[in-house]
């Protein structure tokens, strides 16, 4: 078997694109195993990927009591990732600490446990990184949903984004809500008591609109002059953008705001349509300060953020 040096979980549906990203980044994969991307290469940059296996180690067991004691001697949490030997790796998981699976209720910041991540290759064969990037188990956040307030599910891939990044809006905080209707992050950030600036042609969902704290502006999303804003209001603690555009344009209005320190933080969505623009990822991954990650509410997007703390 050819070494592992790291493994990437692709969201289902986004092998091929995190294949496309790997090998622009000189990652080669030399397996799957179903969506683990196994590669001999030392771990890289993954944005498409849930979760990175930082440090992987191969070992042949004798038993399942056996997998279990190897597993506890490298760490205390671990995150089995089965599509395969399923009843094997239930049993061995049955062995270890349980690590909790309730959903967090947002505001809540993702767990800060260190999480290692575990698969069998074979039924004698484990695979196990006692290091990965995701604090929730294959990179799979699980939340409190509220089904009657917000009027879209836009707002589970904001929280999550909120969460990994472990920061958010305060009470009063001035949030531009780029692109809002109908009003499923307005919604969102209105609960945190943020000031809430939605500005979209289209106009939101009343009840959305009536909430406290909530402004309406009936205009494109990129005709919003940054440096105007600046002149007139002063820096927005937080831009934020889920709009329909190309990721050039997208890129285009973020590097705008930006360079009129207009805006403290920024996080939005970068939406592909086709095929991934890969390049303007990397363009988006090129700017200071940034994180950008396929998140596990996610669709065919990524999101980015880039944030003054």
């Amino acid at each position: 078997m050819t070494a592992i040096a790291a493994a990437y979980l692709a969201a289902p549906g986004f092998e091929q694109t995190l294949a496309e990203e790997l090998a622009r980044r000189g990652a080669a994969i030399s397996a799957w195993h179903e969506r683990l991307a196994l590669s001999p290469d030392p771990p890289v940059p993954a944005a498409w990927a849930l979760n990175v296996w930082l440090d992987p180690r191969t070992e042949t067991i004798a038993s399942i009591a056996d997998a279990a004691t190897r597993l506890r001697a490298l760490q205390r949490n671990w995150a089995a990732y089965a599509p395969l030997h399923h009843r094997r790796a239930t049993l061995i998981a049955a062995r270890l600490p349980h690590v909790s699976a309730r959903p967090i209720a947002f505001p809540a910041p993702a767990p800060s446990a260190p999480l290692g991540a575990w698969t069998l290759l074979d039924p004698a064969t484990l695979l196990a990184s006692p290091s990965c990037t995701a604090p929730f188990p294959n990179g799979e956040a699980r939340l409190v949903e509220d089904r009657t307030g917000p009027p879209s599910r836009a707002y589970l891939k904001l929280w999550e984004t909120l969460c990994l990044l472990r920061h958010w809006p305060a009470p009063g905080e001035t949030c531009l809500d780029l692109g809002a209707a109908p009003g499923g992050w307005t919604w969102a950030l209105a609960q945190l008591g943020a000031r809430v600036v939605a500005v979209d042609k289209a106009p939101l969902d009343p009840a959305v609109a009536a909430l406290p704290g909530v402004t309406e502006r009936r205009e494109s999303a990129f005709g919003l002059d940054p440096a105007a804003w600046l002149r007139a209001h002063g820096k927005a603690d937080w831009l934020f953008s889920d709009v329909i555009a190309y990721p050039a344009r997208l890129l285009r209005l973020v590097r705008s705001w930006i360079d009129a320190d207009a805006a403290r933080n920024i996080v939005c969505t970068l939406k592909f349509q086709g095929a991934t623009d890969h390049a303007t990822a990397e363009a988006f991954a090129a700017i200071p300060r940034t994180w950008l990650r396929h998140v596990s509410h996610n669709g065919h997007e990524l999101m980015f953020a880039r944030l003054a703390c």
